[in-house]
């Protein structure tokens, strides 16, 4: 398969099942349909991933865990990569022989990792494949981490040594230099603005990368294939925030309204302004007391503020976001050209490979608060850009009015595309389909989030009662 091609199956199921039978089915037969060791395709010695895979290579697997409960009330099937989903790629990475395995992410601060490790049974999954002699680790990359789940709560910094990270700085090449003129507006929810000031400013970009991704020779990514309240989706591409340690390297919107030079809300607010500026005095302060009346101030204000008539959003959570797409680019061209040193190379230093699991996809008011879709499929592709264009398509979205997807064709040093958006291809059943042949199954596309309706939609009409993927004008 070539980079702009991205293979899809359907699972038999929409749904995970009682056992991990399900995935299993549905990634053994994304491989096979991939034609990955297609010689040997049925027999014991087929290999799938060994094409992908040297023998005793270095290989992390990045899954989506975000969180240890959905603020949607609707469980985690439609918020983390399940678990069976990871456990089936771990079989065939186990079959290539790989020297050594890490399993990891930084979630949230505030993500309780051992609940989230609990429910999903991941130390269990972990030692299965210990005792059947793989080398593996689970690894919590996060530096910093919240004992609840609100500004004033306790707080461990510097959990993880420095060590275990790698700084980049892509100074004037990062994507986030047409902006840093407005540097000092730089903002990501709940941390200190001034750190994003050490981090990001005119000429310097710096992100500070987990040092096992960057020692990999091969990365697999594992997004859950989600809307995102920011970004418009989260899957191939955004699921990269989660390589970085410390999110003060993160910038994610720009505080003020749209008419006033920010991108974290549409227009102008003076009540938002105030908002705004509560939340920085909160995210100054240390954990306490202090902490927690600021930040439960700005809480009472924004309630205000919407009753007066203003939108709920306060975090960059709409179309006219302009500053995650940028953040989200450098980090794949990290990934993709980082040196163990701290720079990039001028031609790509590790093989990543993206299977995306859409069993249960995730609608509405992602990435946090998702409400499941029973989309049905699974993805597979050796380019991101290929993968998110695909997905988009099938969620029903216009992957060219989706900045963290568009925007990916730009032209920029360490590019992440060297295809057109014309040349992309889904690989469904055998037969090839160009982008513009792919819809949403069953013509059942993703709900927006709030802040993107009627700005990421796609404007063509779908019908597909077969199920197969059918673009109808």
């Amino acid at each position: 398969m070539t980079q702009h091609q991205v293979a899809v199956v359907r699972s038999r199921r929409q749904d995970y099942g009682r056992d991990s039978g399900v995935a299993q089915r549905a990634v053994r037969d994304l491989l096979a349909d991939w034609g990955l060791d297609r010689a040997r395709i049925g027999s014991p010695q087929w290999n799938p991933l060994g094409e992908l895979i040297t023998p005793g290579a270095r290989v992390v697997l990045k899954p989506n865990w975000v969180l240890h409960y959905n603020q949607s009330g609707q469980g985690l099937e439609c918020l983390v990569t399940h678990p069976t989903i990871i456990e089936a790629v771990l079989e065939y990475v186990a079959l290539a022989r790989p020297g050594s395995v890490v399993l990891g992410d930084a979630p949230l601060q505030s993500c309780d990792f051992d609940a989230l490790s609990q429910t999903c049974g991941l130390e269990q999954l972990v030692g299965r494949f210990e005792r059947r002699g793989l080398e593996i680790r689970l690894v919590d990359f996060r530096r910093t981490v919240l004992e609840g789940r609100r500004l004033g709560d306790a707080r461990t910094e510097n959990r993880r040594d420095a060590a275990y990270f790698v700084l980049f700085d892509l100074k004037h090449e990062s994507l986030l230099e047409d902006l840093a003129g407005d540097s000092e507006k730089f903002r990501v929810t709940m941390y200190n603005p001034d750190l994003l000031q050490r981090t990001h400013r005119p000429g310097r970009h710096q992100y500070l990368i987990a040092r096992e991704v960057i020692d990999a020779d091969v990365v697999i990514n594992l997004p859950k294939l989600k809307t995102h309240k920011k970004s418009c989706i989260t899957g191939a591409i955004k699921n990269l925030v989660g390589i970085n340690g410390n999110k003060e390297y993160l910038p994610h919107h720009r505080k003020g309204g749209g008419a006033g030079g920010g991108d974290c809300y549409e227009g102008r607010s003076w009540l938002k302004e105030r908002v705004e500026d509560l939340m920085d005095m909160a995210n100054r302060q240390s954990s306490g007391l202090w902490q927690t009346t600021l930040s439960g101030s700005a809480e009472i204000l924004a309630r205000c503020a919407h009753r007066l008539g203003a939108d709920e959003n306060l975090e960059g959570s709409w179309y006219g976001n302009d500053t995650i797409w940028r953040t989200c680019l450098d980090l794949q061209r990290i990934l993709m050209y980082g040196r163990p040193e701290g720079t990039l190379s001028a031609t790509p230093q590790r093989r990543v490979v993206t299977i995306t699991d859409a069993i249960i996809g995730g609608e509405g008011e992602g990435p946090l608060a998702s409400t499941p879709v029973p989309s049905g499929f699974v993805t597979g592709a050796l380019n991101p850009v290929a993968a998110e264009w695909v997905h988009a398509r099938l969620m029903g979205f216009e992957p060219r009015r989706i900045p963290i997807i568009n925007r990916c064709f730009d032209s920029f040093s360490c590019p992440l595309v060297r295809f057109e958006p014309s040349q992309i291809q889904m690989l469904f059943e055998g037969r090839l389909y160009s982008e513009t042949e792919i819809s949403p199954f069953d013509g059942r596309a993703f709900q927006t989030p709030r802040g993107w309706q009627g700005h990421c939609e796609s404007e063509i009409t779908y019908d597909s009662p077969s199920g197969e993927p059918t673009l109808v004008a």
